[in-house]
């Protein structure tokens, strides 16, 4: 007996914690600065927390109260109905009920390259197949409908990245219109917002409003600090609204992720914190990493660096964790998190004298 063939599935490549790090190179893992997965790192939210330890007690329960709650503040927070908010196990989890309501086997998607693996597999996992569309270095990553609408053919979903990781850049809130506009009618258009707190422009939500064809996709994992917790959702058409009870699974999110989540939206000191200290970060990458750089509105900077795999693992080496980004088909350059003032004046110095070293 074996598993179904599974070998164009492409694997997800994490990146690198500080434990699994630590052990190797024989280090203390609190010397380490992790900056390889664009977590929050102020850390969660102090309401989330103290929320998380005031219900522990109840994890013996199944999750319907906090579940019904939390998809109420967050249609009011959105200015849509409960039922177009789907809760998921993470914005993957998300993604997985998307595809179950929308792919029929042998359906394609369009996602783009580079761009977030899961996309791809989601669609595999149920059955559809995968076509890609170019977000570009020589064009500087830049996101418009007509160069996304040159690769389309008839698509049952095609995924946006905004901002895009691990670029950082953004799609125009009228280019997601246009190309839903000349889209056929079957496809729906998939607006993945993960890093959309720490972005200007607005949400693509408003389209949901309008339109039958937009979906959003949000997480608690950045911005919220929550990324432990595995809590995302997505954004849906009204007439979407009875599918989710057709395709996600019993209690999509736990008590402790949905009472943190809850505790997490009210705390708007936190959320204001964060987005501050990525710009920061951001500026002060920009502006001092002697690499060239991307604008980004994420909570991380693409870098050129010549071999990214070398200068990553040099990097490593003297505690900075980054993020190789060869698997995302960009071998010459890293991701570098927004960590706090003291992580990315670190990561900057590293960096530098790591690149003075190479030339």
């Amino acid at each position: 007996m074996h598993p179904r063939d599974l070998s164009s599935n492409t694997a997800y490549e994490a990146g690198r914690g500080t434990e699994e790090v630590a052990r190797e190179l024989g280090l203390d893992p609190d010397s380490l600065v992790k900056l390889a997965s664009n977590e929050n790192p102020l850390g969660p939210s102090p309401a989330a927390v103290e929320a998380i330890r005031a219900h522990a007690d109840r994890v013996h329960t199944y999750p319907k109260a906090s579940h019904a709650d939390l998809i109420a503040e967050l249609a009011a927070l959105w200015e849509l109905s409960p039922n177009q908010v789907w809760l998921a196990n993470g914005g993957d989890g998300a993604l997985d009920y998307l595809a179950r309501a929308t792919i029929d086997p042998g359906d394609r998607v369009l996602v783009p390259e580079p761009g977030f693996a899961y996309y791809g597999m989601s669609a595999r996992f149920h059955h559809g197949e995968v076509t890609t569309y170019p977000v570009s270095k020589a064009e500087d990553f830049e996101q418009r409908a007509e160069k996304i609408l040159a690769d389309y053919d008839g698509e049952r979903i095609v995924y946006l990245t905004s901002p895009h990781n691990p670029t950082g850049s953004e799609i125009a809130l009228s280019e997601v219109e246009e190309l839903a506009d000349r889209t056929e009618e079957g496809t729906l258009i998939v607006v993945d917002e993960a890093y959309g707190e720490f972005s200007d422009r607005p949400s693509a939500v408003s389209l949901v409003e309008a339109r039958d064809d937009v979906a959003v996709l949000r997480t608690f994992s950045k911005v919220y600090g929550l990324a432990g917790l595995r809590l995302g959702y997505a954004l849906v058409p009204e007439s979407w609204a009875e599918a989710y009870t057709r395709v996600n699974t019993p209690f999509a999110a736990s008590e402790i992720a949905c009472r943190a989540g809850l505790a997490a939206l009210d705390d708007t000191e936190h959320v204001e914190r964060s987005i501050e200290v990525a710009r920061d970060a951001r500026e002060r990458i920009y502006e001092r990493l002697d690499a060239p750089t991307w604008e980004s509105a994420g909570n991380f900077v693409l870098a050129e660096v010549g071999d990214a795999s070398a200068v990553a693992n040099r990097l490593q080496e003297r505690g900075v964790i980054v993020r190789d980004c060869t698997s995302f088909g960009l071998p010459e350059c890293i991701r570098i998190s927004c960590g706090t003032e003291a992580e990315t004046r670190r990561a900057i110095t590293e960096c530098n004298e790591v690149l003075r070293g190479a030339t």
